[in-house]
């Protein structure tokens, strides 16, 4: 498997983290877990599919995903090409009128939103682009086009910040007032503009957050305690949830994560 990330143009930073392409020369099966980011993929040569036990299929070439609270088994084709367009948490907003709740545990074609013959018409020219950096550019072109008039809800990105610093160890009522809101009404507002609830999103920071720190068998009970977690098995439960393995079984798996 081949990985290469971009950086957005400064017009796109708000909302776009990176671009990632990944190539394959032969068959590989990757465990995607459930992350931040709202993606955009769009496929220039090959198969992919999804043969997560619920989800089995192939994949359409242009496809959004919204976030997730459990992994992904995706194959990859030998001979694939696939463009990733990860956004920032909240950044999807600027895109897509839809409360971008109605995405969470879903994988919809892109047509779904976006005009036929407009897809067809980059998926043309990414096919037959010479480099990634070039599929980069048409890329860029082709999402300012179809930027709404947007203004980024400050009291979101506010949250979002708290919740990365606590590594989702923040209560929620504690959120809302902070930021003298209800919370009935802060996680209405928050899983419009995100995409899940706070509590799910604190719940993929705080996974994500011991996953990085690779912990070595010895140290997970410390990890999980660290993180929260008074009860092993209920940490256990929740660590399979969101990567579909055992703690101790993830930590000895080499698969490639390439979606972060």
């Amino acid at each position: 498997m081949h990985i290469e990330r971009f950086t957005p143009g400064e017009l796109l930073k708000p909302f776009i983290r990176q671009y990632v392409f990944i190539e394959t020369a032969n068959d590989l099966v990757n465990r995607i877990l459930p992350d931040t980011s709202l993606v955009m993929a769009f496929r220039y040569g090959g198969k992919i599919s999804d043969i997560t036990e619920a989800h089995s299929g192939k994949l359409p070439s242009s496809l959004i995903t919204g976030l997730k609270k459990s992994p992904r088994l995706i194959n990859y084709a030998s001979g694939t090409g696939n463009m990733l367009v990860l956004f920032k948490a909240a950044g999807a907003t600027a895109f897509f009128k839809n409360p971008l709740h109605e995405l969470f545990e879903t994988t919809l074609p892109l047509d779904n939103f976006i005009d036929r013959c407009k897809l067809a018409l980059i998926e043309e020219q990414l096919a037959e682009a010479a480099n990634n950096q070039q599929r980069v550019i048409i890329t860029e072109q082709f999402l300012l086009k179809h930027i709404e008039s947007h203004k980024q809800d400050q009291l979101i990105i506010s949250a979002l910040q708290k919740i990365h610093l606590s590594k989702g160890m923040i209560k929620i009522k504690d959120l809302a007032d902070t930021h003298y809101i209800s919370q009935d009404a802060f996680e209405k507002r928050f899983r419009r503009v995100v995409g899940t609830s706070p509590k799910q999103f604190s719940n993929i920071i705080k996974i994500r957050s011991i996953v990085d720190s690779k912990p070595k068998n010895g140290s997970l009970s410390q990890v999980a305690l660290e993180a929260g977690y008074f009860d092993q098995p209920h940490f256990n439960k929740e660590f399979k949830l969101f990567t579909g393995l055992p703690p101790t079984d993830f930590f000895k798996n080499t698969a490639s994560l390439v979606n972060q």
